[in-house]
């Protein structure tokens, strides 16, 4: 069913424009079936992270599957008088013919790896650019900073409430499924729920709570109309002097004796870690311990963290716009380089794009992408990025040293490889199933487990390293040497 959400609507013109440009001019030139080789991958982690969450891949696919032109579309770029009509009758008849490959979705990513790879013509391999990096980079960007959340609450749920925050309704929707990827365990959304089977939660504002006479009255009402999940919101006006005391009497006077227990009470204002710890005090000398504490109000990974440091009695965070829209670092960063052409004689040259900043060179060549694993403690090692065609022996120990600094090398013989690239499409046709939601997110987690800790630090995290093969390093440095003038 969440499949379908990304194509009620046609977004095949969903691309940058200079797309078309450059393709009309490749079919002109008569080199629009050239196969190449395009890679997507980021340079920088969000919020000075150690780790990204690769998500998007579904939505993705659902785009590369319902790739169609229509006469609608033809007409408008007919008008533009600048595209050829051999090209517009190519569009005209689209058939996506490329071999895609990617990570699986909710594997934690780093800098500089090819996360997508896509081979075939390079008009289809260019058209494809914007939305591929629009999928990607979005959720990608959500599902990590969603997960620095999950992580900052040590074991307590996290609940995605930043629709109304979103920047946009794609945003709201497809948000929700990236924060569930990255840890959080339900969302506000109600059609995220629909569409991606996420948990839809929500009880009330502060708007009910006024249009009654009283707070009392406005928790009665609500506690009998919902007896099995009532959660209150307890800081209209005052937390302890009137939200949780009114909370109690009608946990005592009208729960109670209809044989229910209260969920939680919510507090959305105030000094949090104080209301919260005095909170907790009334409630237990009232017979409640049972009762949870739900804390909002514009938090993020360091609010929270910081909360629990000073010992705030919260069981579950409720976050919005900070998670919904990323806030302390709102664009994810990705980038789609053209990495190789095939040559006549059926070999794949090379490609490289130059550059005076250091980080945007790009690393030539057809490549594949690997993880090694240490035996003894299952965790990641470093990923390493080789030639299409070489092979690793699994029986010989391998070398890795980094590309920036290549005197610093590390002899690995007790591991694992896991390849990261899988098939998605084969000529143009869809080889991969989606998984269910609640499997990529419990494949995220597991995934991150395997990262050591010092990976996962918030601030000054150790650097996980994507060493390339000793073949591939020789590759890019001759390809720097050659084309530098």
């Amino acid at each position: 069913m969440a499949a379908n959400l990304g194509v009620h609507r046609n977004l095949t013109m969903l691309l940058d424009f200079y797309e078309l440009t450059m393709s009309n001019g490749y079919l002109t030139k008569g080199i629009g079936d050239k196969v190449v080789v395009f890679d997507m991958f980021f340079r920088n982690i969000p919020d000075s992270g150690g780790f990204a969450i690769f998500a998007g891949l579904e939505q993705l696919i659902s785009y590369l599957k319902a790739m169609t032109f229509t006469g609608e579309d033809i007409e408008y770029l007919r008008e533009k008088k600048i595209f050829d009509e051999r090209f517009l009758q190519y569009l005209r008849d689209f058939k996506f013919v490329c071999d895609v490959w990617a990570f699986a979705e909710g594997t934690p990513v780093f800098p500089n790896e090819p996360m997508v790879v896509v081979r075939g013509p390079i008009i289809q391999a260019q058209l494809i650019e914007t939305m591929l990096l629009l999928s990607i980079n979005h959720q990608s960007l959500i599902a990590t900073k969603a997960n620095r959340i999950h992580r900052a609450a040590q074991g307590r749920p996290i609940m995605e409430f930043g629709s109304r925050r979103a920047q946009g309704y794609d945003a709201a929707i497809y948000g929700a499924r990236a924060a569930y990827i990255g840890g959080c365990i339900s969302t506000s959304c109600t059609l995220a729920d629909r569409e991606f089977g996420i948990p839809a939660v929500g009880t009330m504002a502060h708007s009910w709570v006024q249009i009654f006479d009283s707070e009392y009255e406005a928790f009665e009402y609500y506690a009998r109309l919902y007896p099995d999940n009532c959660i209150l919101l307890v800081d209209t006006y005052n937390v302890i002097t009137s939200g949780i005391p009114n909370a109690i009497k009608i946990f005592d006077e009208v729960l109670t004796p209809m044989g229910h227990r209260p969920k939680a009470v919510r507090i959305d204002s105030g000094d949090i870690a104080y209301l919260s710890k005095r909170a907790r005090v009334i409630l237990d000398e009232a017979g409640y311990p049972d009762v949870k504490i739900v804390a909002t109000n514009s938090l993020d990974e360091y609010i929270i963290r910081d909360l629990l440091v000073q010992g705030a009695a919260v069981d579950a965070f409720g976050v919005g716009e900070k998670l919904i829209t990323s806030k302390s670092e709102p664009v994810f960063g990705g980038v789609y380089k053209l990495v190789a052409a095939l040559g006549q004689d059926g070999e794949y040259i090379p490609k490289i794009k130059l550059s005076e900043t250091v980080e945007k060179i790009t690393t030539p060549g057809f490549k594949k992408a690997y993880r090694f694993f240490d035996r003894k403690t299952g965790k990641a090692i470093a990923d390493y990025i080789t030639h299409h065609d070489e092979v690793i022996d699994l029986a010989s120990p391998v070398t890795l040293f980094d590309p920036d600094a290549i005197w610093k090398r590390q002899k690995i013989s007790d591991f694992e490889v896991s390849e990261l690239l899988i098939p998605i499409f084969t000529g143009g046709k869809c080889v991969y199933t989606s998984p269910p939601l609640y499997d990529i997110q419990t494949y995220c987690l597991a995934q991150i487990d395997r990262l050591w800790d010092e990976v996962k630090r918030f601030e000054r995290p150790h650097r996980y390293y994507v060493d390339l093969s000793l073949k591939l390093w020789k590759t890019k440095q001759r390809l720097l040497l050659e084309n530098s003038h």
